[in-house]
């Protein structure tokens, strides 16, 4: 049985991720420019693994600047995106659930990455932690992890929790947010056009708020040791298994 996220994807976000984050070799390259950004460096052929890989814009990323990637992904739509667009870059692509990633860890990985808000699409805070813990239990000493994701922290109030997200033409995506303590309920709405004739395609999913701190303070408990903590709207971490 899918869960919350996987249906939304399924039925409504999956077809049109791509579109919905533009010019595919833009957004790579950006994916790029903020690896190198957190330390990740030439891979010389080193293995690495990026969990909820989505279409692939860090896998592709990873495997430019010299990593044999192992691509993880619970969406086979989103996979195929990254089929296509791969070529003949050194990917394996896995459809899995991220929560199973131990066993998908490849020998010797030197990196694992989980960026663009998967991490905030886990069920709870506690699979979270279990997702440290699996990762501290299967890098080798010297592997590092990098995790960007959306901490929601700021509650945003009356009209503001209406966000555009993109439009053109022939379509139009709005997203509405409703917030909790712990997660935030997405509400995706896009209209499109055949003709004359628009139609509203609607589905919603839970994300939920993950603190810097906290996000951090686990990555320790996990036993990482936590090399750089960003803020911002969009966090980003990276660390490195002792």
């Amino acid at each position: 049985m899918m869960n919350d996220v996987e249906t939304h994807y399924e039925t409504l976000l999956a077809s049109r991720y791509v579109w919905m984050h533009g010019d595919f070799e833009a957004r790579t390259r950006d994916e790029s420019a903020l690896l190198q950004a957190l330390g990740v460096g030439a891979g010389h052929g080193a293995t690495a693994i990026d969990l909820g890989c989505g279409p692939g814009y860090q896998s592709i990323a990873l495997a430019r600047l010299g990593y044999r990637v192992t691509a993880l992904d619970s969406s086979a739509r989103l996979l195929e995106d990254l089929r296509r667009a791969s070529g003949t870059l050194p990917i394996a692509i896995v459809h899995g659930d991220l929560r199973d990633c131990a066993r998908h860890v490849p020998l010797a990985c030197g990196i694992a990455v989980c960026m663009g808000d998967t991490l905030t699409h886990l069920p709870s805070r506690e699979t979270v932690r279990s997702l440290f813990r699996d990762l501290a239990a299967v890098l080798a000493p010297g592997a590092r992890t990098v995790f960007t994701w959306r901490t929601l922290e700021t509650e945003l109030g009356g009209e503001e929790r209406f966000i555009p997200v993109r439009a053109d033409t022939a379509r139009i995506m709005t997203c509405f947010l409703e917030y909790a303590p712990d997660c935030v309920r997405v509400h995706d709405l896009i209209h499109e056009r055949d003709g004359a004739t628009w139609t509203l395609h609607k589905s919603s999913y839970t994300k939920l708020r993950l603190p810097l701190a906290w996000v951090a303070a686990e990555m320790s408990a996990a036993g990482f040791e936590v090399e750089t903590a960003r803020p911002g709207a969009v966090a980003a971490l990276a660390a490195r298994r002792p």
